[in-house]
Formats: structure tokens, C-alpha cells, sequence
């Protein structure tokens, strides 16, 4: 049960109701969202807890997703929180990211169709502001050797040099590449430069015996594949 006076503190809680205490002795997953939140904030504002804080951020994004991506103007009604809070946040979301990824890259996940790499990606890239490029490079039975990026650029475009992929590929011993990059927009439909650039990566790939699988377009929960559309060929060994 919750103590009936939450702005008293969590320190004025009996312990096993205190976030961090319940975390040790029952474990991460025992603790609701608020309370993976408090721990994070460690201490609240004048007239309200850390919980009581971690409540109000959840209620106005609603989700850690939507709080990913944020910045100070999205914080400001949060009289007390500064940047310090804020960072010890974002970080904590990073590190929740970069782990669900070096779970698959490290486990040399297989790639079989253009969705296993679309689950990789989609919560690297499905809300960011600005196009950024990413290159999965794939030994001979398909499994990941890494992911790297390519290219980051404004808004709406990123320039991708088709040497620098191929040439990276090589080096890293990689037998097939599959690029990827978002559309801020949410509209997945490839530009003419999207075909142009796929087109050029092919057969720049083809000549030095680098298979280009698939060039992947990731919206808002939803994607565009070259390979799916039958634009690109997906080559096997």
C-alpha cells in the first residue's frame, strides 16, 4: 500500500515501499514505471516526492519511448528538474536501447527477410528528427558482424557515398550489406534518390562481390522494403 502522504519524502516511507529498497530486494521488475522513474530522479522538488514527479513526467509523455526524444522546451513545466535530471534520464533510456541491441548483435542474430532487421532498427530510428543511414553488414551465413552508420543529415535528406559502404564492407570482411534509413516524415515511399542510390549500390556491390540484401525505409511503426517490393534482388549464396 502507498503512504497516504507521498510529499513527506520517500525517505518518510516505510522501506519496503521505497523504490530502491523494493528494487534490491524484489528486483527491476517488481517496479512499475513510476518507480523505475523515481529511482532515476533520486529526489523529488519542493512539495512533491520523486514518485510523485515520476508520475507527473509519465503522465505528460506517457510513454519512455516518448520521452526518448525530447528537449529542455518539453521540460519546462517541470518546475525543479534541470538538466542534470534530464540527462540521468536520457542516458538511462540509451543504455535500455544499446542493450536490446547488443543482445542481437552480439547473439550474431540471422538475418532471413527484411523484418528481422526492421525489428533491430525501428526503435533506433522510428522517431528521430533528422534522416539518419545505417549499414548492416552481414557475414556469409547472414548474421550480423555490426551496424554502423553511414550518414546523418537534416530533416528530410542524409547523402549516403556509395564508395565509403562498399569499401567499409570490405574491410570488415562483410559477404552482404543491408542499408537502412529513416524518413522523418513517416512517409515510406522512396524518393527518387532512395532508387537511384539503391541502384548504384547494387551494382557498385555486384562488381566486387558484396550482395546487397535490401535497402529499408523506416516510418512511424511501419517501413518500406526494396527487397519485399521485388526492386531489389535478395541474393543468397
Amino acid at each position: 500500500m502507498q503512504p497516504k502522504n507521498e510529499t513527506k519524502g520517500i525517505r518518510a516511507w516505510p522501506q519496503d515501499d521505497r523504490p530502491r529498497e523494493k528494487l534490491l530486494k524484489k528486483g527491476a521488475r517488481s517496479l512499475s514505471n513510476s518507480e523505475l522513474l523515481a529511482i532515476l530522479l533520486r529526489t523529488g522538488v519542493r512539495g512533491a516526492s520523486a514518485i510523485d514527479l515520476a508520475r507527473r513526467v509519465l503522465g505528460k509523455f506517457g510513454t519512455f519511448r516518448n520521452m526518448s526524444q525530447t528537449d529542455e522546451r518539453d521540460w519546462q513545466e517541470f518546475k525543479g528538474l534541470g538538466p542534470a535530471k534530464m540527462a540521468q534520464i536520457k542516458a538511462a533510456l540509451e543504455i535500455g536501447r544499446r542493450f536490446r541491441e547488443d543482445e542481437v548483435i552480439g547473439g550474431k542474430q540471422k538475418i532471413a527477410a527484411a523484418g528481422d532487421v526492421v525489428a533491430l532498427m525501428m526503435p533506433q530510428l522510428r522517431d528521430l528528427k533528422t534522416e539518419v543511414f545505417k549499414v548492416v553488414y552481414l557475414n556469409t551465413n547472414n548474421r550480423i558482424i555490426e551496424v554502423s552508420d553511414a550518414a546523418c543529415g537534416t530533416v528530410d535528406h542524409a547523402v549516403p557515398i556509395v564508395r565509403e559502404i562498399i569499401h567499409s564492407a570490405l574491410q570488415k570482411y562483410a559477404a552482404a550489406i543491408i542499408c537502412v534509413h529513416n524518413h522523418p516524415s513517416a512517409n515510406i515511399t522512396p524518393s527518387a534518390e532512395d532508387k537511384n542510390f539503391t541502384k548504384e549500390l547494387a551494382a557498385a556491390g555486384g562488381l566486387l562481390g558484396v550482395r546487397v540484401l535490401d535497402h529499408i525505409i523506416i516510418g512511424d511503426d511501419n517501413y518500406f522494403s526494396f527487397a519485399d517490393e521485388g526492386l531489389i534482388a535478395w541474393k543468397s549464396l
